[in-house]
């Protein structure tokens, strides 16, 4: 049977203390301990910033965050996937390139994260006044489940006097003075200008052809936020993916108007329409934008996926990519992707940059997908060579280059790669570049690159190198420790606890979702696959070491009130990745709390 409670109790558990390494960030230089926010209600959100996943959830905080600010502190509690999320200064840019308005606190050895039994980003912990954890939620999708919570118990400990409002520890920084913010993506418009989404400033900026001069700024409050990627339509129309409205949008570039191409500003969630109108359908934070084959291919990062929209029937539809998390290729429809944020086009080819696997990936003439350089959701590094072992670090742009090769944006090792196709080989342009995100070619008879520097704030302007950079090989394994499970049965459990007030929603069928699979394939003998039933016994091969077990769940639920002929609805869902040692003596058991506490742990 599925654990799921719909009036779940609120169990009492002491919460454990706040531990960061790297201290707190936006409180002026205070540090905190729980002894301090006692009396509030305190919402941990463990978050990293390469997860698009923990942004939505950022952005689905921020009205609960406005409307109980005297009685509610959020404490983002940054817990790094990546080696450069590691970096102090990295998680400082982070937190201002997504205009995060609460205290956090920088725990780059997961220190935090261990104590409270997390096991996936983005994960949602909530404790009430009095210093104990009555809620976990994981993935998106929960903000009004918190808000209803938070109501109960703003009403109960404001009844027994254990509620402290007033303000809270934020403190915002001083805001600093440079033509780019954090820039995303760049164009060479017809003119020889360029165009830069000045990302953090939700605008486009014109600079002039020497990459410095600002010409004009496009873009009135509101009309974009947070923009990445841009491609010309033709040479009157640029094309934006507009990130955080969930849509593409349009530039004219004599009049500088703005229009929406497609989305309808609401975020896509599973079930929703997948193709059809343009304007009818919800997109899920588009990344980067390519024209490739008559149509605009679309990075569609918060999915996993990717779209193309018809500029001649005004239609979006899935082009590759099943919403699952991994690196799998194929048939597009079969095909995994993990957050793929950068595109370049050529005839034959289109090009991928998967930040997530850490690859880079291409999409042939028929629609299937292959993957040139990486080898999945755990593996990073820099290390150039053979294709089969050469290793990135959550690359954001790719670019094709005349000879037939391409560079890439290796953007958490702050350089600029190159992979020839020809010879099937990696190299390494120039380092030394500060979070690069994206790059263009410019010049014909001596061709330069600009790269976008989104962490120096700037486009800087390379000669392309007769050799290559000479690199010290370095790879990487995610921090997080493998789960040490038995081998043979592992009773899965996906723990959802409905919200207060809220059932689930069976009027269509089942109401609940579970995909499970594991690389490599051969870890699990048994229990794979996909069906409504949250709990699930798996069956692990001991003559595999270890492991990734993926976990895929969705629950949907609504208002239970019979009064109430359309009751509003909610999906929650999230993706885990959780690495598996086979040990003797290691768990029978691995839960994973959806929403709600596990009252089982």
């Amino acid at each position: 049977m599925n654990d799921v409670d719909p009036a779940p109790r609120r169990a009492r558990v002491r919460a454990p203390e706040l531990i960061g390494k790297g201290g707190w960030l936006n409180t002026g230089g205070k540090q905190y301990t729980l002894a301090d926010l006692r009396g509030r209600i305190v919402i941990l959100d463990f978050w990293t910033f390469c997860c698009v996943n923990c942004l939505h959830v950022l952005d689905e905080l921020r009205e609960l965050e406005e409307k109980h600010r005297d009685a509610v502190v959020i404490v983002g509690v940054h817990s790094p996937k990546f080696v450069h999320e590691a970096e102090h200064a990295a998680v400082v840019d982070a937190v201002e390139r997504y205009n995060v308005e609460h205290p956090v606190l920088d725990d780059p050895e997961l220190a935090t994260w261990k104590q409270y039994a997390v096991r996936a980003w983005p994960t949602l912990a909530v404790i009430d006044p009095e210093g104990y954890v009555v809620a976990q939620h994981a993935g998106e999708g929960h903000a009004h489940a918190i808000e209803q919570l938070v109501e109960q118990l703003e009403a109960e400990h404001g009844a027994k006097g254990t509620l402290r409002r007033g303000d809270g520890p934020y403190v915002a920084p001083e805001p600093v003075a440079t033509d780019l913010r954090f820039p995303g993506k760049a164009l060479v418009l017809p003119s020889g200008n360029f165009l830069v989404s000045d990302t953090t400033r939700h605008q486009l900026v014109e600079l002039a052809a020497d990459g410095e001069s600002v010409v004009r700024r496009i873009g009135s409050p509101g009309e974009f936020n947070e923009p990445q990627g841009l491609a010309l339509l033709d040479d009157a129309t640029v094309v934006v993916a507009d990130t955080v409205h969930h849509s593409l949008k349009a530039v004219d570039l004599a009049s500088g108007d703005v229009t929406t191409l497609a989305g309808t500003g609401k975020q896509w969630w599973q079930g929703a329409p997948t193709d059809g109108p343009a304007l009818e359908v919800s997109l899920s934070s588009p990344w980067d934008v390519a024209v490739f084959g008559g149509k605009v291919w679309i990075a569609m990062a918060g999915v996993h996926q990717l779209w193309t929209y018809d500029p001649q029937t005004e239609r979006v539809a899935v082009a590759a990519g099943t919403t699952n998390e991994g690196l799998v290729d194929g048939p597009g429809a079969e095909a995994w992707f993990a957050q793929p944020s950068g595109l370049a086009a050529t005839e034959e080819r289109l090009w991928v940059a998967d930040s997530e696997t850490s690859a880079l990936r291409y999409v042939d003439l028929d629609g299937a997908v292959h993957t040139a350089v990486g080898t999945g959701l755990f593996d990073f590094g820099h290390r150039d060579g053979a294709a089969e072992q050469a290793l990135f670090q959550h690359p954001l742009g790719v670019t094709a280059l005349p000879d037939g090769s391409v560079a890439v944006s290796d953007t958490y090792n702050h350089a600029l790669r190159r992979y020839d196709p020809a010879t099937g080989e990696v190299t390494t342009l120039a380092t030394d570049l500060r979070e690069p995100s994206d790059a263009v070619l410019v010049g014909d008879d001596v061709p330069e690159i600009v790269v976008v520097e989104s962490a120096r704030h700037r486009l800087t302007r390379l000669r392309l190198p007769e050799e290559a950079v000479r690199v010290e090989s370095v790879a990487h394994r995610t921090q997080r420790a493998a789960t040490e499970v038995a081998a043979g049965k592992l009773q899965l459990d996906v723990i959802f606890q409905a919200p207060a007030g809220q059932k689930l929603d069976t009027r269509y069928g089942p109401s609940t979702r579970l995909l499970v699979s594991s690389t490599p394939p051969e870890l699990l003998v048994a229990g794979d696959g996909a069906d409504s039933d949250l709990a699930r016994e798996l069956v692990l091969n001991p003559e595999v070491a270890e492991g990734v077990l993926h976990v895929s769940a969705m629950a949907a639920s609504c208002d239970d009130d019979p009064a109430n002929e359309y009751p509003a609805c909610h999906v929650h869902q999230q993706d885990w990745g959780v690495p598996v040692r086979l040990t003797e003596g290691g768990a029978d058991r691995l839960p994973l709390v959806l929403a709600g506490l596990d009252d089982r742990g």
